[in-house]
């Protein structure tokens, strides 16, 4: 589905996610956590290249000592300022109380969990249960909301005071951050250093308004960049107008109901088609791909009402809605039931049921250390904010938890599973871990595809000739396949070839007795190619398939031009194709 610039954070891959991520970030970045473990790897000896002199003076000329100067540029690069500065803070702080661990992570001195952290986090995320704060004011309920997340009430209240009534959550706690920083800073003035550093500011007293200016800015780029994140989700809201619940025409699990719709008579099978593509997508995405299928109105539908994981998909298609059924057995409905072996180290506070959507990056291996570190600093349960932080990366990763304190991302045969796959589908030779999570980022939700397609069954019993177009690796075939369905010719259209061997070796490892036929490039299937197709076996059953969305899913901030971006602009070839086959198939 094509590929966007590696997102910070993961494990070098050079794709962008396929869905829209729950929890809103513009990149796949992970916040840093610090505890004692940061601070005695702060003592450690640095590189012997160093960093460069003029940076390093940059910095001593704020007030800080040289030493830690280096340090700081060490663990961060010399590329990242913004990133030292907000060390240089965080090890002075913890420096000068290194005992007072928890102190660290409640008041936030500086520390970047409450800096970083709450960047990758929206306002909503904070809102928490508030069915128990009916009888407060929206002031009170704020203050209450402020608290429970770990201020000083007397913080909260002055971050109120100072920021007006309409400011948001993210706003009160970027002015509380940005007032502990400036006392963080203050703070420097009393350490070890502070003859040296008086000294150095009285010679010169501008490098101290420096400082201070260089924070300053420091906070207001990042209010900034919140500022226009909520803008874009604000304008996603506004344009993506989803049911709630995400069921469709129905879900198994709901009282059978009979629904009825009415399909323009340009729409009517044969063949039949099915379209697939992410229900969060920029204004207008989905009005245009309906206005070119014929105006049918898409069906969204969550997987989670399927399985474990959520998967939020738009549908197109003129399949029949009624007298569908699930395939069997019903797979697992909750995390637990999914993977067992979890259960034993789940701890209490961490909530999940559910997965959220299942992508084709994933958690780094720093990640994932900084996180055992982090609770490893407390025997007991650890305090609100160390879970809330656990926990958002663990929702953002689909984190699972291993052993006493240890979390790590999903292995591709618990994936497989979870989308509804047979284990080891995309286990083959010469196809490398990262090969089978972007296969699997990429594919659909057997359980809900074939849920919809079950209709199919009791009208094709002898066998069906099935048009694939961006096949991936292979979820409607194995849909169909499930549903036992015989597919007589399936003609699969894939440009990956890690993606068409992957089918080819599920289509000989389950005996399939049809033909199978590859083609590496939708543009290649021309009207003539076409023709000589449908007049070799007599025309397609059903023509199905979800283009590329990597300029629609909400995920990406970097090249999101919808429709007309390169990779999902291919949408426009699904179109061509159908249309095609339906002049062809009419003519006879």
């Amino acid at each position: 589905m094509g590929s966007n610039p590696d997102p910070e954070g993961s494990d070098g891959f050079d794709w962008d996610t396929e869905d829209e991520q729950d929890i809103l970030s513009p990149s796949c970045s992970s916040p840093r956590v610090f505890g004692k473990d940061a601070v005695a790897g702060f003592e450690e000896a640095s590189s012997s290249a160093g960093p460069s002199s003029k940076l390093v003076s940059h910095f001593v000329g704020m007030g800080f000592s040289r030493n830690m100067v280096s340090k700081a540029i060490e663990e961060n690069g010399e590329g990242n300022t913004e990133a030292i500065l907000e060390t240089l803070l965080t090890y002075s702080a913890l420096e000068k109380s290194p005992s007072k661990r928890e102190h660290v992570y409640s008041d936030s001195s500086s520390s970047e969990s409450a800096g970083d952290i709450l960047d990758d986090l929206s306002d909503e995320d904070y809102l928490g249960n508030e069915e128990n704060d009916e009888d407060l004011s929206e002031e009170e309920r704020t203050l209450k909301h402020l608290v429970d997340m770990g201020y000083p009430p007397a913080e909260a209240s002055i971050a109120m005071e100072r920021c007006g009534p309409e400011a948001s959550i993210m706003e009160l706690t970027d002015f509380i951050c940005a007032a502990q920083m400036a006392k963080a800073a203050d703070a420097l003035l009393s350490s070890n250093e502070e003859e040296q550093r008086k000294s150095y500011f009285h010679s010169d007293p501008r490098r101290d308004k420096k400082k201070r200016s260089f924070i300053e800015d420091h906070w207001e780029r990042k209010r900034q960049k919140k500022l226009e994140r909520r803008r874009l989700v604000d304008e996603d809201e506004e344009t993506t107008r989803l049911p709630n619940p995400m069921i469709g025409f129905g879900i198994p699990a709901e009282p059978w109901r009979v629904h009825h719709r009415t399909l323009p008579e340009g729409a009517i099978g044969p063949p039949y088609f099915y379209y697939e593509n992410v229900a969060l997508a920029p204004k207008g995405v989905w009005s245009t791909i309906s206005r070119f299928l014929y105006e049918i109105e898409p069906e969204f539908v969550d997987s989670k009402f399927f399985c474990a994981a959520a998967r939020k998909r738009g549908y197109i298609h003129n399949l029949p809605i009624n007298n569908r059924f699930p395939l069997l057995p019903i797979p697992p409905q909750t995390i637990h039931e999914a993977l067992p072996i979890t259960k034993k180290w789940w701890p209490s506070w961490d909530h999940r049921t559910k997965l959220n959507c299942l992508q084709t990056c994933t958690a780094s291996a720093k990640l994932t250390d900084r996180i055992r570190k982090a609770l490893e600093d407390w025997d007991d349960e650890p305090p609100l904010r160390i879970q809330k932080y656990v926990v958002d990366e663990c929702k953002k990763w689909n984190l699972v938890w291993v052993g006493r304190n240890k979390v790590a991302p999903l292995e591709p045969d618990e994936i497989e599973t979870l989308l509804g796959f047979p284990k080891n589908h995309t286990r083959g030779g010469g196809i490398s871990r990262t090969e089978r999570l972007k296969g699997l980022g990429n594919s659909f939700q057997v359980d809900t595809v074939a849920y919809h397609l079950s209709v199919l069954k009791d009208m094709f019993p002898s066998g069906m000739s099935v048009l694939s177009l961006f096949s991936g690796i292979g979820g409607a075939e194995v849909a169909l396949h499930r549903l036992g369905i015989p597919l007589k010719i399936v003609v699969s259209v894939e440009i990956s070839e890690t993606s068409r061997n992957i089918l080819r070796s599920w289509w000989e490892q389950t005996n399939q007795k049809g033909t199978l036929i590859d083609i590496d490039d939708v543009q290649k299937l021309d009207a003539d190619r076409l023709e000589q197709l449908i007049n070799s076996f007599g025309g397609f059953d059903l023509i199905v398939g979800g283009s590329p969305c990597n300029n629609i899913s909400g995920s990406n901030r970097v090249s999101r031009d919808g429709l007309e971006g390169k990779h999902s602009s291919l949408f426009y070839d699904y179109f061509r194709i159908l249309n095609q086959v339906k002049v062809i198939m009419g003519k006879s």
